[in-house]
C-alpha cells in the first residue's frame, strides 16, 4: 500500500496526533475540518459562516492533495444543533453542485474548540 501524508497551510493545522489528510491507494482521506481560518486562527461567528469556512478548508485540503471537491465520494458532517441542518445544507450545496457525494449528518454534543460544525471527507485521486 502506498501512503502519502498531505499537509497544507491553506487548511487548519492538525491540533493532535493526526494528519490533515492521507492519500492511499487512489483515495484521499481528509480528517475532520473545523471552521478555523488557517491564515488568522479566527473562528467565525454563526453556523452559516462556520459552514462556509469548513467547506473552504475542505476545498483547500483537497487541492493540496491534488484533487478537488468534485472528486469527493463521501462526507460525514457533524453539527452541534440539528436545527441548523437547513442552513448547513444550503452552504454545502454551494460547494457540491452536481453529482453530490454520499453523506451522513449527525448532531453531536461537542466539537473541538466548541465549534458548531465539523466535516470529514473521502475523495478519489485525479
Amino acid at each position: 500500500m502506498s501512503k502519502k501524508v498531505i499537509s497544507t497551510q491553506n487548511a487548519p493545522a492538525a491540533i493532535g496526533p493526526y494528519s490533515q489528510a492521507i492519500v492511499a491507494n487512489g483515495f484521499v482521506f481528509a480528517s475532520g475540518q473545523i471552521p478555523v481560518d488557517p491564515a488568522t486562527g479566527v473562528i467565525p461567528e454563526g453556523i452559516e459562516a462556520q459552514a462556509r469556512q469548513v467547506m473552504t478548508n475542505m476545498k483547500n485540503l483537497m487541492e493540496a492533495a491534488g484533487t478537488d471537491l468534485d472528486s469527493v465520494v463521501k462526507t460525514s458532517v457533524f453539527i452541534k444543533d440539528m436545527n441548523d441542518f437547513a442552513k448547513v445544507n444550503a452552504i454545502y450545496a454551494e460547494f457540491f453542485t452536481t453529482d453530490c457525494p454520499a453523506r451522513s449528518c449527525v448532531e453531536v454534543a461537542r466539537l473541538p474548540k466548541d465549534v458548531l460544525i465539523e466535516m470529514e471527507a473521502i475523495a478519489v485521486e485525479k
